[in-house]
């Protein structure tokens, strides 16, 4: 049935050769070097004998339970994303750094996963789905794989909607309450994924960077598109935290209200105030970092689309940084 699918064209063949393997994105390609020598292993760099679950009361146990058990149904799904990205690369013929790369995040994003269960059973118990299965649609994936097999969203706009929606929040959260986790255990873990989560970000901002002078209008508008539903249908429906999707949710008292207690008790996770604080300074950081260059630092193509000038180009105030807002270190 393959073969006869390839005979008619119905199945799209990779182009594979010729095969370049030399790297064309020098940033992309220290990222994937950076990764292969920063690994690190679940089960013996965290400090597991300083987790103490006995120290806590069953209230607060249940919540980190829940808080940890949601965050790896969240990094479970992630391992889907990086194939799917990989074989889109693939049918593209995207440069060998993009695919050397996301070959090292699919194993970290299984490794966030893998930790993030050990936590939770290490705390007690791990809950693998929801309480009420309605809620699975809003926790169980944020839609790139589904989009990497559309050929009708640019490969552009699911980096967008990954990275400057998805990964982008989920990091400026962490970062924002990384100092709550009072547990030694819980706080080595987040700022391990912390570590590995901002290399993905730094990637994604990178190649954009890279494609932004080849931009149509077409391409912006399925950027904005991709970028708008991943906040309104993926965030806004309780995909990292269930209280947003409150209002129509389905998620019981006891899993609205997991972050909050896990995150007072110094076990990871945000509270409403914490993310109403974070959220639009996110809205804000992405916004400036995706509007269009201003005329003093562009050069207009005779398409009408402003073009950035090359990094070489003097300077110029402008309200779009160039530079990244992250150390990937």
């Amino acid at each position: 049935m393959l073969i006869e699918k390839e005979r008619t064209g119905a199945y799209v063949l990779e182009q594979r050769y010729p095969l370049p393997l030399s790297s064309a994105m020098p940033d992309v390609w220290e990222l994937w070097r950076r990764a292969k020598t920063l690994e690190w292993d679940p089960q013996t760099d965290i400090p597991w004998e300083d987790l103490h679950p006995e120290r806590y009361s069953a209230e607060q146990g249940l919540a980190a339970q829940m808080y940890w058990s949601r965050r790896t149904w969240g990094e479970y799904g992630a391992i889907s994303e990086s194939p799917a990205l990989l074989l889109r690369f693939c049918l593209e013929r995207q440069l060998p750094d993009l695919q050397f790369f996301f070959t090292m995040r699919t194993m970290e994003e299984g490794r966030h996963a893998e930790a993030s269960w050990l936590m939770a059973e290490r705390l007690g118990r791990y809950f693998s789905q929801p309480q009420n299965p309605p809620t699975v649609g809003a926790v169980g994936t944020h839609g790139v794989r589904r989009m990497a097999f559309d050929p009708e969203t640019s490969l552009e706009g699911i980096f967008a909607s990954l990275v400057c929606a998805a990964e982008e929040i989920l990091i400026d959260v962490f970062k924002a309450t990384v100092h709550k986790a009072t547990n030694p255990a819980v706080r080595r873990l987040m700022e391990l994924i912390l570590r590995d989560e901002v290399r993905h970000i730094a990637f994604g901002w990178q190649c954009l960077d890279a494609w932004a002078p080849s931009f149509t209008p077409e391409t912006v508008r399925n950027i904005e598109a991709a970028v708008t539903t991943m906040i309104e249908n993926v965030e806004f429906r309780g995909y990292r935290n269930l209280w947003l999707a409150i209002e129509g949710g389905s998620a019981t008292p006891a899993e609205i209200d997991a972050d909050r207690i896990s995150c007072e008790a110094g076990l990871g996770g945000n509270t409403p105030e914490d993310e109403m604080q974070v959220f639009p300074d996110f809205l804000r950081k992405i916004r400036k970092r995706m509007a269009p260059p201003c005329p003093a630092c562009c050069t207009p193509p005779s398409s009408g689309a402003r073009t950035p000038m090359p990094a070489s180009a003097p300077s110029a105030p402008c309200a779009r940084s160039r530079a990244p807002v992250w150390s990937a270190s």
